[in-house]
């Protein structure tokens, strides 16, 4: 109630446009309560009307004019100041507006001045490639070599085998998925344009593979099934590209497509040990452990290199549900307990 009674006597006395009219304990609120008592101004309150150009108000109050002129010339004055507080908060945002713009001006000038710093161009490129094929911290003495060779990885230029040699033992922290995925797809698509240009069975071997390690196993199907067409019976390329194809076939997950290829290939070249790898890996998936455990034994006996089959076992455990990945393990340990050790860890 009390804010009301506040909130009309400013009215009242047509200051309700200041603040401190309504505001108890303000000093214009303890001027309009004593001329609403009656009471006589002190000298510094008729002053603090004359200083905030209430003169209609101190007229009023001492008297020297009426309450019908006081409404018109407040009503004046009230209406000049509201004028005078617009056009100065026009004037205030107007202002603001210009240090904004003026602020983002100088913002722009600071980023275009960047941009065209040679020495930050580098730096921000460097930490794009980097970002890119997420590699963190680089040694000192490796970090020129390492640039050079993600610059041509970005640019589609292939690095040399030595490069990569060394990025895969020297640099090997470098030697990122993202990095090997880049790169096996710049060899995936060299191998793949020489083999349309040659015709070359094991160029269209070599870029099916490359296309599987950069995650492309459509592009696999596509390059050895147009190879196969062509490929004859000459079964050593043959079998390599009927057992890369199953590779991919078992990548999109068409399982039985990927046996039926494998058993191809088995048939074709019985003592080359990569269709055995395939078959004992696509067995194991779908389920036939007997099986599987024999077609990784058959391949080692043939040739193939216990560290690689295990690898392979490795990475097919990671992509199984629990469960199916328990009932692996304890199937291999089961067969050759010294054999199979490291599932154990």
């Amino acid at each position: 109630m009390a804010g009301s009674a506040q909130t009309g006597l400013a009215e009242k006395y047509l200051v309700d446009d200041l603040p401190g009219a309504a505001l108890v304990g303000a000093r214009l609120n303890g001027i309009l309560q004593k001329i609403e008592a009656g009471e006589k101004l002190t000298t510094l309150a008729e002053a603090f009307l004359t200083s905030g150009g209430l003169n209609s108000l101190l007229a009023l109050s001492t008297g020297q004019i009426d309450r019908p002129t006081f409404e018109e010339t407040a009503e004046r004055e009230r209406s000049e100041r509201i004028q005078r507080a617009k056009e100065h908060a026009d004037r205030a945002a107007a202002e603001q507006a210009q240090k904004a713009e003026a602020m983002n001006a100088a913002i722009k000038a600071r980023f275009a001045a960047m941009e065209n710093d040679p020495v930050l161009r580098r730096k921000r490129e460097a930490r794009e490639l980097r970002d890119r094929f997420d590699i963190g911290f680089i040694e000192t003495e490796q970090y020129p070599r390492v640039m050079r060779l993600l610059k041509q990885v970005a640019s589609g230029i292939r690095p040399t085998p030595e490069d990569i040699a060394w990025l895969a033992t020297e640099a090997d922290d470098c030697w990122t998925d993202a990095l090997q995925k880049a790169w096996h797809r710049l060899e995936a698509e060299a191998l793949t344009k020489a083999w349309a240009e040659t015709g070359d069975l094991w160029d269209a071997v070599n870029a099916s593979a490359h296309w599987r390690k950069a995650g492309e196993a459509s592009q696999a199907l596509e390059v050895t099934g147009a190879a196969l067409d062509k490929a004859g019976r000459n079964p050593k390329p043959q079998s390599a590209l009927l057992t890369t194809r199953g590779g991919a076939m078992r990548d999109a997950g068409r399982l039985n497509e990927a046996r039926a290829l494998g058993l191809e290939a088995h048939e074709m070249t019985p003592t080359d040990f990569r269709p055995c790898t395939l078959l004992g890996a696509v067995s194991m998936e779908l389920g036939d452990l007997a099986a599987g455990h024999e077609w990784y034994a058959k391949a080692e006996a043939l040739g193939a290199e216990r560290r690689a089959i295990d690898q392979e076992l490795k990475a097919l455990l990671i992509r199984l549900e629990p469960n199916e990945r328990n009932r692996i393990r304890a199937y291999l340990l089961e067969q050759d307990p010294e054999r199979f050790a490291w599932l154990r860890k």
